[in-house]
């Protein structure tokens, strides 16, 4: 049987979701396979895939999910998050995007493969390099108390829903009053600390704290 021709509108929407295939792919690699399926001709679903890491093909039949969405224009579009696993045991974590026509049936799916193991395994080294020693001597590169300066400025961004570079003039002006009334501007070099932070000139500072 002659494969089912697509429709100049159905071309276009696919061509499209090949082309966000294709820059997901350059995104997020190497860590997420990105796969485009013809849902018309599911024998032969798979049109393109970037980062192979299931050693599938193009031209390779479709999954289930894929035969379930020709059976049933209502299934989901969107299915996130689900748990899969690639042909040689790796963990994957998988999302399918169903593609309609204008007619309401599904001509395609845009599916991400994310290698969960690859991610673990990664995860686990920067935990062990991050990792600190339970009796490591106590010492302190900021004796200044700039830390914990920078760790309450930042919360009064936080407060006021912005960044503490985003902050106005009268924002800085009450941020400053609180610091002094807190104890922070007796900190050693406190307005330097300040004025670096909030990415301001000291002279700025200086002027808000009057």
């Amino acid at each position: 049987m002659a494969k089912r021709r697509l429709t100049p509108e159905q071309k276009t929407i696919v061509d499209q979701v090949k082309h966000i295939a294709a820059g997901l792919g350059e995104t997020l690699a190497p860590f997420t396979e990105v796969v485009v399926h013809d849902l018309l001709h599911p024998k032969n679903a798979i049109l393109a895939i970037y980062n192979n890491l299931s050693g599938r093909a193009v031209g390779d039949p479709a999954t289930e999910l894929g035969l379930a969405r020709i059976a049933d224009a209502g299934y989901p579009q969107v299915v996130a998050n689900y748990a899969n696993r690639f042909a040689d045991g790796r963990q994957a974590k998988s999302t399918s995007i169903g593609i309609k026509d204008s007619d309401g049936r599904y001509i395609a799916a845009l599916c991400l493969n994310v290698d969960v193991t690859l991610i673990r395994s990664m995860t686990t080294m920067l935990e062990q390099f991050s990792a600190l020693a339970n009796d490591a001597v106590k010492e302190s590169l900021d004796p200044s108390g700039a830390a914990s300066l920078r760790e309450r400025i930042d919360r009064y961004a936080v407060g006021h829903a912005t960044t503490p570079q985003s902050l106005r003039t009268d924002q800085r002006r009450a941020l400053m009053q609180a610091l002094k009334d807190e104890g922070y501007l007796e900190l050693r070099r406190s307005m330097e600390t300040v004025a670096q932070h909030l990415g301001v000139s000291r002279a700025t500072v200086y002027n808000d704290a009057k």
